[in-house]
């Protein structure tokens, strides 16, 4: 059978008529008809997954109970000077600032009991002023938070002695004084400077 060979005009491109609106070509190319549609050529592309914007973390704090706390100057200095007399005087001074503060959260109507003590009064030689002769006033109050308070104003520090009573507390709560020590000094006592420890504490 003799070999069949496309003319030239074989390798026409033939268009037909489309019916969608759209051209069909073909192409006859060494007796092969190649047929090409024409169309919208489209390709997707994978999206990422939704991205968060925001974010949230927990955090906690942990809160621990307060306790009753008692605060005071470590030193006084001078409270007073007066010339020796044969009836004797009392020399008065302030002490500085005294300060309770009672974190315990306590239930409502605690309370709590500032108390003090002094040594004697003594001098570098010779008798001293007893702690008996030694008052405490506790005068104005700062107070914050809700109590009920009742300065004892003791007027013998020889023991233990209630300065200042907190009742009806309801929460936290402080009380700021800033007491005056009264010295009674007896008549005939040699000059000098005679020197005492207060010690205050709080239940």
């Amino acid at each position: 059978m003799p070999a069949v060979s496309a003319s030239s005009d074989s390798r026409k491109s033939l268009r037909t008529p489309s019916t969608s609106g759209r051209g069909k070509t073909a192409v006859v190319t060494n007796g092969f008809v190649l047929a090409f549609a024409a169309g919208i050529l489209t390709f997707g592309l994978a999206m990422p997954a939704s991205a968060d914007t925001v974010g949230a973390t927990s955090a906690t704090v942990t809160l621990q109970g307060g306790v009753l706390a008692i605060t005071v100057p470590t030193a006084a200095g001078n409270l007073g000077t007066q010339a020796n007399s044969v009836g004797g005087g009392t020399i008065s001074g302030s002490l500085g600032q005294v300060q309770v503060t009672d974190a315990r959260s306590a239930a409502a109507g605690s309370g709590w009991v500032a108390s003090v003590i002094s040594t004697a009064f003594t001098p570098p030689a010779g008798p001293a002023i007893p702690a008996s002769a030694v008052g405490y006033t506790v005068g104005p109050i700062t107070k914050v938070g809700t109590a009920t308070y009742t300065a004892n104003n003791p007027a013998n520090l020889t023991g233990v002695a209630p300065a200042l009573t907190a009742t009806g507390i309801t929460g936290d709560n402080s009380a700021t004084w800033t007491p005056m020590i009264n010295v009674a000094v007896p008549g005939g006592f040699a000059a000098g400077v005679y020197t005492a420890t207060i010690t205050h504490s709080v239940v």
